[in-house]
């Protein structure tokens, strides 16, 4: 992962499996937004927010794990995990691990699906939730990480 000027003000923009794809895979569910479109947006709103985006994307888990992991003391991380949301135990578990806040996102309408869409095991431990919002939802997932870290922050100052 590269090299943040201050932790505390970075997020981790973390995609999972088939996202690289993104613009090309079933562009009636998912748009036509590439995934280097959508980073590009979220890191201009971070830097209008005053944080520092990192954005990474893998098709295996145990990459997903890692990249947590290594956001631990970050402001936050905004994680599509694909389709390990439905059965990514290990991510689930590296979300639960760190205190950082994780807002999952998902670009489509999950429960307006395949059934086995409905149930997330992510969501459970994750901070926030958006769905359904195209990919306007990163942008959301990302001021939602910012106000849990700030409220974290807060409490943990005793304010």
């Amino acid at each position: 992962m590269s090299a943040v000027s201050d932790q505390s003000r970075a997020v981790l923009l973390l995609n999972g499996p088939n996202l690289n794809l993104l613009g090309t895979r079933d562009p009636a569910q998912y748009g036509t937004t590439t995934l280097e479109e959508v980073e590009r947006r979220v890191t201009s709103l971070g830097e209008e927010l005053g944080v520092e985006v990192v954005c990474a994307q893998s098709n295996s888990e145990g990459a997903l794990v890692d990249r947590i992991h290594e956001a631990r003391g970050w402001a936050g991380v905004v994680l599509n995990p694909g389709a390990y949301a439905h059965y990514g135990i290990a991510l689930r578990d590296a979300i639960d691990a760190i205190e950082a806040p994780v807002v999952e996102v998902h670009i489509s309408n999950v429960y307006a699906r395949e059934e086995f869409r409905h149930t997330s095991v992510t969501a459970p431990v994750a901070a926030g939730y958006v769905a359904g919002c195209g990919v306007f939802g990163y942008e959301l997932a990302l001021r939602a990480v910012l106000r849990r870290d700030a409220e974290r922050r807060e409490a943990a100052d005793g304010v």
